[in-house]
């Protein structure tokens, strides 16, 4: 059977980034905790799908893409300073939540669910990065197709009900997936926060944590 839509595919893979000997391993699916996803339902960034679309078990790939193909370039107006009482629950801010390096799930003045990166934390704001964290990055893909078969009535139910993510790993997710903690998700690894970020677009105090 081949990649196609509406097929589950098991993939394992190294994701690189960088250019020439500055790249770096930013994630690995292996064998054995491989990426697990449903084809042509839109979990995936559709370059990506697109590059192993037709191959069968025990097929190899190998490809690289470019910002512009995944999550585009690195926006500095997505670097925003909010207030830090909005991260106050019961009055108290939460140091299991907020602290450097963290990603933060919120919400912006007009119900739009971001996620954000803690860069910063002064006495009365916190800056956040709405970037994807792979923004700007060119991605290096090596892998091979672990397993290919007809996804589940259940299975397609299930993701586009919500109650599963199938879109494995972190590193080409395309959105509202979350960072492989749960839902049937696979690796996890560097995609912090799947939502593309889409725009922060909440300003100063526009923003509330979910």
């Amino acid at each position: 059977m081949k990649i196609s839509d509406h097929t589950y595919v098991t993939l394992a893979y190294d994701l690189n980034v960088g250019e020439g000997d500055e790249r770096e391993l930013m994630e690995q699916a292996t064998s054995e905790q491989p990426m697990e996803f449903i084809f042509g339902t839109n979990t995936m960034l559709e370059a990506f799908e697109e590059q192993i679309r037709g191959l069968s078990l025990g097929d190899t790939f190998s490809f690289h893409l470019t910002p512009d193909q995944a999550y585009g370039d690195y926006d500095n107006t997505k670097l925003v300073e909010l207030p830090k009482n909005i991260f106050e629950i019961n009055g108290k801010i939460d140091n299991e939540v907020l602290f450097e390096g963290n990603t933060v799930p919120m919400m912006d003045s007009s119900g739009n669910r971001l996620v954000g990166s803690v860069v910063s934390i002064g006495d009365d704001v916190v800056t956040m990065d709405f970037n994807h964290p792979l923004a700007g990055e060119n991605m290096y893909f090596n892998g091979h197709v672990v397993g290919v078969r007809e996804a589940s009535a259940e299975e397609i139910e299930a993701l586009f009900s919500g109650g599963g993510c199938g879109c494995g790993s972190g590193g080409c997710g395309s959105g509202g997936c979350g960072s492989g903690e749960g839902g049937g998700c696979g690796s996890g690894g560097c995609g912090s926060g799947m939502e593309n970020g889409g725009g922060c677009g909440c300003g100063s105090g526009g923003c509330g944590s979910c």
